[in-house]
């Protein structure tokens, strides 16, 4: 009986002794997960498993001349060339409303790689297409209270639904600092407007001109706010201005697939 209690006793130790290296095994990869979580460069790894990135130092609005209807974009293509352009963090994808033109709002970690990615790479994008293009470049830093205050989902706001709808503006004022402009007395009456989700100021770099991207939940309410209220603003400011309206259902998985802050 001795042999057999010391071959069971032997067995209950080798499975005892399995069981707590497994737990430790378990515990060391969680630690390691998490030590990884808090190292420098951690927004790269972010980019990957759609994970909140880091706050933009600079956007970037593009549109390019020409009509295509949405799905014939070769959006995937373009989207993996992006994702390669230092400094870049997210894009969410913009498709005009009855002109059918094509863009996209970016965020990137810098002013610099902002000015690299619009006299290098997006130039010779549109030059493939055989189209003309508009680019602009906008310091977040400066905007970035005011766009808190405005539920801007690149600084934590939460979206009470998806998008249906974008607007972009942008006023010919030169507002600088950026802080000394109106947005203070602004951002109350831009809450009030139908079906506004969300604005994320713009002020463009050099120029001081001030926009901004504006997330609705309906086209129906963005083209209100574009054709209807937006002109009284800008007249109000005695200044001429510059709107768009863009269809935010259609651009949906295009702007997922670049991380988009407005799907998360």
């Amino acid at each position: 009986m001795e042999p057999m209690l010391s071959h069971s006793l032997d067995k209950s130790f080798d499975r005892h002794n399995t069981s707590n290296w497994c737990w430790k095994r378990l515990f060391i990869v969680a630690l390691l997960s998490w030590v990884l979580a808090l190292m420098p460069g951690k927004s790269a790894f972010a980019n990957d498993i759609g994970a909140t990135q880091a706050e933009p130092g600079a956007f970037v609005y593009t549109e390019l001349q020409m009509s295509v209807p949405f799905e014939d974009i070769p959006w995937h293509r373009i989207n993996m060339d992006i994702k390669k352009q230092p400094g870049f963090l997210n894009k969410t994808w913009l498709a005009g409303v009855a002109n059918q033109s094509g863009g996209g709002l970016y965020a990137f970690d810098s002013v610099e790689n902002a000015q690299k990615f619009v006299t290098g790479y997006f130039p010779a994008e549109a030059k493939s297409f055989g189209v003309a293009q508009t680019t602009r470049v906008f310091d977040a830093q400066v905007t970035k209270d005011a766009s808190a205050d405005m539920n801007s989902v690149y600084y934590s706001g939460t979206l009470k639904q998806k998008p249906g709808a974008y607007v972009y503006t942008e006023v010919q004022l030169h507002v600088v600092p950026f802080d000394s402009g109106p947005w203070r007395q602004l951002n109350p009456v831009l809450k009030a407007q139908p079906g506004l989700l969300s604005k994320t100021w713009l002020s463009g770099l050099n120029t001081g001109t001030p926009g901004g991207l504006y997330a609705f939940d309906t086209i129906e309410n963005a083209r209100k706010f574009a054709i209807d209220y937006f002109p009284k603003e800008a007249a109000s400011l005695n200044a001429a201005f510059y709107t768009r309206v863009f269809d935010a259902n259609i651009t949906e998985d295009a702007s997922r697939e670049m991380n988009s802050p407005f799907y998360e």
